[in-house]
């Protein structure tokens, strides 16, 4: 039960950063790019379109993977010590 709970968070997650960013391409305020990637990132995991798509987006723009990388390894430190989970993937 708490698998299906997990993915669905994390439809409900990517689905919502993909909103958002869609949003933000019109709107000025909102970096609606950051979020398309954020959005993509979670959505990888769980759809092979948007593993793909990031291929070729890190493939295009290496610089951008290298920050990429680094802020995603920071980001799991981060989840981990959320979650009380040192060591384990989230």
């Amino acid at each position: 039960m708490q698998t299906k709970a997990k993915k669905a968070i994390l439809l409900l997650f990517g689905w919502g950063f993909i909103l958002i960013g869609v949003i933000g391409l019109f709107l000025p305020i909102l970096q609606g790019v950051l979020f398309l990637l954020i959005g993509l990132l979670i959505l990888s995991s769980e759809y092979v379109w948007a593993h793909r798509l990031l291929l070729k987006i890190r493939n295009r723009f290496p610089a951008v993977a290298r920050r990429w990388d680094e802020a995603q390894i920071m980001a799991h430190k981060l989840m981990a010590k959320i979650f009380h989970r040192a060591g384990q993937p989230v």
